[in-house]
């Protein structure tokens, strides 16, 4: 079972659950993964800088890891 993905981790956080993650942050235009602040935003705060619907993320990063874990 997948680990459960909110809007309250940071980045770091999130592609340490799993690095393939990045593509997901990438495909919404998130190309911040390598800036320091993605260490200490939270995936909301990331969100608002970068003009993201952070539950749409969200919901797109817990959809992705569910279909892996389903494989």
């Amino acid at each position: 079972m997948a680990p459960e993905i909110t809007k309250e981790m940071s980045l770091t956080e999130v592609l340490s659950i799993d690095q393939s993650t990045a593509s997901v942050f990438m495909d919404f235009g998130m190309t911040c993964l390598g800036c320091p602040f993605s260490r200490m935003e939270t995936i909301e705060q990331a969100c608002a800088g970068h003009g993201v619907n952070a539950d749409e993320l969200v919901d797109r990063l817990n959809e992705y890891l569910a279909g892996k874990a389903g494989n």
